[in-house]
């Protein structure tokens, strides 16, 4: 996680850098459209920026420019396959499946907005914004939200499956708990007549042996008081007889 956390901040700052570049983005787009003859239509997929850079820049500016808005959208696709393989069977809300969809060369592009905190749309005129480049200058700052919420969730999955684990032994203590009631019934099971008749002769013989120390008890004390009895003085001859 910390390589995929390393590689998306490395796509910030080259989305910082072409950010403080974007009047010269719109510069070579309206070039490129105008050498296209392609001034009407919005500016609505990255394929479209490809063929503009492609076969209509004449400006070593505009390349450069278009060059490093290709390069980070590669870099958000490569990132964003990266992330469905390293974390594979994980649900993470479809948030992958939206970002490959929006950097699909082929995706309309020309109906998203990015909302704030992002400002790209308030740079354009509102001409521009609405019916050309609004979609475009949109595109990676939506992708990198959808790419932080992914790495958010993706953090919190081991505390996820720790909730499992935790899960699972208060699923075998309810279990226990329900499993109470039929060992208890067990232990009262009646017994069978002949365990029954053992533990009765069992029982009487174990109460006849008590009873049995009982009465020795009760002699060896009676012996004993005999025993100890003290008889008084005899009385002395009479001087008379």
């Amino acid at each position: 996680m910390n390589e995929v956390k390393e590689a998306l901040r490395n796509v910030e700052q080259k989305y910082k850098l072409f950010l403080q570049q974007q009047f010269t983005f719109i510069g070579a787009l309206q070039h490129t459209r105008e050498a296209a003859h392609d001034t009407i239509r919005p500016v609505a997929s990255i394929s479209q920026v490809q063929t503009y850079m492609d076969h209509h820049c004449h400006s070593s500016t505009d390349r450069r420019i278009l060059t490093l808005f290709l390069s980070i959208c590669n870099d958000l696709s490569n990132l964003c396959n990266k992330l469905e393989t390293l974390c594979s069977g994980n649900t993470t809300g479809g948030v992958l499946e939206r970002c490959k969809l929006l950097l699909s060369h082929s995706n309309d592009l020309s109906t998203i907005r990015a909302k704030y905190p992002h400002d790209v749309v308030n740079h354009l005129s509102c001409n521009e914004a609405r019916n050309h480049y609004g979609g475009v200058v949109s595109l990676i700052p939506i992708v990198l939200d959808y790419m932080k919420e992914w790495v958010a969730q993706a953090e919190k999955l081991p505390q996820h499956r720790l909730s499992n684990v935790s899960g699972g032994s208060a699923a075998s203590g309810h279990r226990a708990a329900q499993e109470a009631p039929a060992r208890a019934a067990i232990s009262q099971t009646p017994l069978s007549p002949h365990l029954e008749a053992q533990s009765s002769t069992s029982n009487k013989a174990n109460a006849q042996g008590q009873e049995g120390k009982h009465g020795q008890k009760k002699q060896l004390l009676g012996t004993e008081h005999h025993s100890g009895k003290r008889k008084g003085p005899r009385k002395p001859p009479s001087r008379n007889a």
